[in-house]
């Protein structure tokens, strides 16, 4: 059984068909990078179940999570603050962070842990709003990864970071997403990291996927070249 599929999956921008009715399939234990135009709707597929109109907390409950573009953070709370309250949501314990958080020692060992893991374990007690551009882009991540994602969708984890920071911070969610075997979408504009760091690239043009394939056959593809590169890209 294929892990997620789309059937038939459409988001139009006035004239702009952003995404035409297009199929799409992903294997478990993929990473697989989306480039090209952005959008959504149609008919979603996650493990044999219809996931297209579920509300937010019931596909997190069926195991999907995602990182964000623009960073999705409280920035006001530490960053062992931050993963925690992911922890909390994910086992429906929300409503006691601000009172009884104390009292769940399990859940801040968890998140420490989780902090390790992300090389962010010695800024647990600073301000979220104080860390630097990369660390924010781990610290998204790793909230994300707190819910425990089968499957784990990256919207540009790199964005904003300075090209030296881009390897360590892919180097560090590669890792943890391929020893953890969890299913991720990559959705990334910078071309270098797309071709290390994905075992499938799926390519859209025009709202329909031009190619699919692995990275080498990508990159020698001379469509895809003329039509999302440019006839000049190496």
């Amino acid at each position: 059984m294929s892990y997620l599929v789309t059937e038939k999956l459409t988001k139009y921008f006035g004239d702009t068909h952003a995404v035409d009715k297009v199929d799409f399939v992903i294997g478990e234990g993929e990473v697989v990078a989306l480039i090209g135009s952005n959008g959504a709707g149609g008919r979603i597929v996650f493990r044999g179940e219809d996931v297209t109109r579920q509300p937010v907390q019931d596909r997190i409950k069926a195991g999907i999570a995602r990182s964000f573009q623009i960073v999705n953070l409280f920035d006001e709370l530490t960053v062992v603050d931050n993963v925690a309250l992911s922890i909390f949501a994910r086992e429906g314990k929300t409503r006691w962070f601000f009172t009884l958080a104390d009292h769940y020692a399990s859940i801040w060992e968890e998140a420490h842990d989780i902090l390790r893991q992300f090389g962010l374990d010695l800024k647990a007690k600073q301000l979220a709003g104080g860390i630097s551009q990369g660390e924010r882009k781990l610290l998204d991540v790793a909230v994300a990864y707190a819910l425990k994602p089968q499957l784990l969708f990256l919207d540009e984890p790199t964005s904003g970071v300075s090209t030296r920071e881009k390897a360590p911070i892919m180097d560090v969610i590669s890792s943890i997403v391929r020893s953890q075997r969890i299913t991720a979408v990559v959705i990334e504009h910078d071309m270098d990291i797309i071709f290390k760091y994905s075992d499938r690239i799926v390519v859209m043009h025009q709202g329909l996927i031009l190619a699919s394939g692995s990275p080498e056959e990508i990159r020698s593809n001379e469509s895809v070249k003329d039509a999302v590169f440019g006839p000049t890209h190496a």
